[in-house]
């Protein structure tokens, strides 16, 4: 049987180099395994797959999709950034800030940090610019304070974790909440650090009127982390069940409020959410066979044997887990990655006292520094397209926010408390 995982695994990284889509690869590689060994019939593929998605929570996917797509399209982006622009502006290196700002605002929307970097990124980096400021810094902060929304709920990378592990997802919900704040914060720092640096001066004097202006504007716009967090929060709906309110609201402000979506681009937006959810999809039923292997296969408490003394010491796992989670992150897409790791390491990070909460919101921080370095970098390839800037010049912009996104994860890490204090308050 040893050889036969060793193949699976083999099979799997040949094709994932080839550039064969992941789900694929998954699939492939788990159907080749079922024919070479003959354990079970092929059809267990299929039922494996179908029973991998056929989970309630995976119904907020498309709506969160959806709904961050509306928000895009709908005005909504711009007010928002209008808005931390006339609160955050006069600080030092003022667009910065108000970069952050605005992205931690619309984290409470989106859930996906490509929709962040797609949407408000745009807009930001064309501010910068406008303003004077370099292009890679422009270009960096952008990508760094996109991040922040997989962490700040709602998350798609944390519904599927929560999948994955059959864990809370209203509970990862909360922990991410104070780590995604802790991120602002300490990318808003190393504003302050370049800036002085440079010479970067303010964007904007603060004045009132222009805040109240700003803030009437954005007003109903604002309202939606609030309807959608707090609703999860306090209870008043699920995660699913809030994900299917923020696209009502969405509709609600796009057609009847502001007026700006269109049935054409309510069709262009509509056939997005279809196709990427489709993708994301797939690859949780074809991940949820392998899954299925190497539990089944007892993979997992293989390698806590080979581990050895490792396997005893929390420091050690989740040192471990954090070089392994920020290598695959280089080159693998987040949900996939989340949907392979967890069957493997989870088991691991549990045994030795973690909870499993706590070790899904230092999954997705990792994950999301992954999105941040080549080769795949995905969150690098949409802002090299938006703002017409090299894929290599937006690299070398990121590299210093990667060293406060660092500490975060290191800080998350070994004080379990910045995760787990709100979910511990709220649900326990």
């Amino acid at each position: 049987m040893g050889y036969h995982l060793g193949f699976l695994f083999f099979a799997l990284f040949t094709m994932l180099v080839l550039g064969v889509p992941i789900a694929v690869s998954l699939a492939g590689a788990c159907l080749m395994f079922v024919l070479i060994t003959g354990q079970v019939p092929n059809i267990v593929i299929a039922h494996r797959m179908i029973n991998g998605i056929d989970s309630f929570p995976l119904l907020a996917i498309p709506f969160f999709i959806f709904a961050g797509s509306l928000m895009n399209n709908g005005g909504i982006t711009e007010r928002i950034f209008n808005f931390a622009k006339a609160l955050m502006g006069w600080m030092r290196g003022g667009l910065g800030h108000v970069n952050v700002g605005a992205s931690i605002v619309f984290s409470g929307m989106s859930g996906a940090a490509v929709a962040d970097a797609g949407g408000l990124g745009m807009i930001e980096v064309k501010a910068m610019k406008d303003a004077g400021y370099d292009e890679e810094f422009a270009v960096g902060i952008t990508a760094a304070s996109s991040t922040i929304g997989p962490i700040i709920p709602p998350s798609l990378p944390m519904v599927i974790y929560g999948v994955m592990a059959s864990a809370s997802v209203g509970q990862l919900f909360a922990a991410g909440l104070i780590p995604g704040l802790l991120m602002g914060v300490m990318l808003m720092l190393m504003i302050f650090i370049i800036s002085r640096r440079r010479g970067y001066q303010r964007d904007a004097v603060f004045s009132m009127r222009v805040l109240g202006h700003t803030f009437k504007r954005a007003f109903l716009s604002l309202m939606t982390p609030v309807i959608i967090v707090g609703g999860i929060i306090t209870g008043a709906f699920t995660p699913t069940e809030a994900a299917v309110a923020a696209v009502f609201y969405a509709l609600i402000l796009g057609v009847v409020v502001y007026r700006t979506l269109t049935w054409r681009k309510l069709l262009k937006v509509s056939m997005e959410t279809i196709e990427t959810t489709a993708v994301i999809l797939l690859i949780v039923s074809s991940a949820s066979i392998f899954a299925w292997i190497l539990t089944s296969n007892q993979v997992t408490q293989n390698v806590i044997a080979l581990m050895g003394p490792f396997a005893d010491s929390k420091l050690a796992v989740l040192m471990m887990a954090n070089i392994v989670l920020i290598i695959v992150g280089c080159f693998m897409e987040t949900i996939a990655a989340i949907t392979i790791l967890v069957p493997v390491l989870l088991p691991m990070a549990v045994a030795v006292g973690v909870d499993p909460v706590h070790f899904g919101v230092i999954m997705v921080l990792n994950l999301m520094i992954g999105l941040l370095t080549p080769p795949v970098g995905m969150v690098l390839y949409v802002l090299s397209r938006v703002s017409n800037v090299s894929f290599e010049r937006c690299m070398r912009g990121t590299i210093p926010f990667l060293i406060p996104l660092v500490i975060c994860l290191l800080l998350v890490t070994f004080i379990p408390a910045i995760s787990m204090w709100l979910p511990t308050l709220i649900y326990r």
